[in-house]
C-alpha cells in the first residue's frame, strides 16, 4: 500500500521523526500528495505501459485477431539521500534560552534533505554530484510523445493553448497537478487574468495558499530549470503535468522510510549527532500520467 509521507509520519511514535516529516513536506507541493511505496531490496523492476491491446466488432463467423498490450521493462534504484548534523552541546546548553539549538539544526538538514530530493525528482540524475547522483527525474522520464516543445526550435512563450495541450496528454482523467517554476507561474496568471477570468485559490490542509488552473492544482518548485537551452535560446524552462498513485507516478523508498536517527556523542568534538537518512527513488508506470511543455521562455 503506498502512503504519502505525512500519512505515514501518524504511524510513528517518534516525535523526532513526525517533525521532520512535517518540515520536508510542509515546503514541497510534490511531497504533500505524492505517494511512496516500500520496497525490499534496493531496487524495483517494473513493466511500463505502452500501448493497449485492440478490439474490434465482428460479423458471425469472422476470424478473431489477437493483440496483446506492450511494455516496455525498467528499473528504479533505490539513491541514498541524507546527512549528519552536529549539535555542539556547550552551545545546547548555554544558549536555549532564547530556542532549542537542537530543534532548529535537525529542522534545517531535514530542509536540505528536501531540497535535495525536490531538485532529483524534477531534474534527476544530477551531473556533478559526485559517487552518487540521486535517481532519475520525471524530466527524463517523460516518454519522447509525451513531449511539446514551444515554438518551431527556438523556444516561445506560453500561451494557454500550450498548456491545455499539455493537460490533454495526461489519460485517462486529468492531472493531479502541474509543476512549474515561479517565473511559469507569473505567466500562467497573466495569461488567465488577460482572458478575462482568474486563477482559483484555497487553502489546502498544510495551512498553504494553493492556486488552481482549470481545477488542477499547480506545484511552484524552485528546482524547475528556468536557464534551459533550446535551439538559439538559453533562458527556456519546463511545465510538467503528472498523475500521482500507484500505478501511475509514486515514491520508492526501503523498508523503514525515511528515517531520524540519534548517532550519539561525537568523539572528536563535543557535540551530538543526529543523522537524517533515506533510501529513494521514483517510479512512472505509465507513459500517459506525464507530460512535459518545454521550450518556454520568460
Amino acid at each position: 500500500m503506498a502512503l504519502t509521507l505525512t500519512e505515514a509520519a501518524k504511524l510513528s511514535n517518534n516525535i523526532v521523526l513526525q517533525g521532520v516529516v512535517e518540515t520536508i513536506v510542509k515546503e514541497s507541493p510534490v511531497l504533500q500528495v505524492l505517494p511512496f511505496i516500500d520496497i525490499n531490496g534496493n531496487a524495483l523492476v517494473y513493466n511500463q505501459e505502452n500501448t493497449l491491446p485492440a478490439a474490434n466488432f465482428y460479423n458471425v463467423g469472422d476470424t478473431w485477431n489477437e493483440s496483446t498490450p506492450t511494455f516496455t521493462q525498467q528499473t528504479a534504484t533505490l539513491a541514498i539521500l541524507g546527512g549528519d548534523a552536529d549539535i555542539d552541546q556547550y552551545i545546547q546548553q548555554t544558549r536555549t534560552n532564547i530556542q532549542d539549538i537542537e530543534a532548529v539544526v535537525i529542522e534545517l538538514k531535514a530542509k536540505a534533505v528536501r531540497q535535495a530530493w525536490e531538485n532529483s525528482f524534477l531534474n534527476g540524475p544530477l551531473s556533478g554530484s559526485g559517487v552518487n547522483p540521486g535517481f532519475n527525474g520525471i524530466d527524463s522520464l517523460a516518454s519522447a510523445g509525451q513531449v511539446i516543445t514551444a515554438g518551431t526550435g527556438n523556444g516561445a512563450v506560453m500561451t494557454l493553448a500550450l498548456v491545455d495541450q499539455l493537460i490533454d496528454l495526461v489519460k485517462p482523467g486529468k492531472p493531479d497537478m502541474l509543476i512549474m517554476s515561479r517565473r511559469q507561474r507569473r505567466s500562467l496568471t497573466q495569461l488567465v487574468r488577460s482572458s478575462g477570468a482568474f486563477i482559483e485559490t484555497e487553502v489546502n490542509t498544510f495551512g498553504m495558499w494553493q492556486q488552481f488552473y482549470n481545477g488542477i492544482p499547480i506545484g511552484v518548485s524552485d528546482y524547475v530549470n528556468d536557464a534551459a537551452t533550446v535551439g538559439s535560446s538559453s533562458n527556456c524552462s519546463s511545465v510538467y503535468a503528472v498523475q500521482f498513485g500507484e500505478g501511475r507516478i509514486a515514491g520508492l523508498q526501503g523498508a523503514g522510510g525515511l528515517q531520524v536517527e540519534r548517532v550519539g556523542p561525537v568523539q572528536t568534538k563535543d557535540a551530538i549527532r543526529w543523522r537524517i537518512k533515506w533510501y529513494t527513488s521514483v517510479a512512472v508506470f505509465g507513459t500517459l500520467c506525464l507530460s512535459k511543455l518545454n521550450g518556454l521562455t520568460g
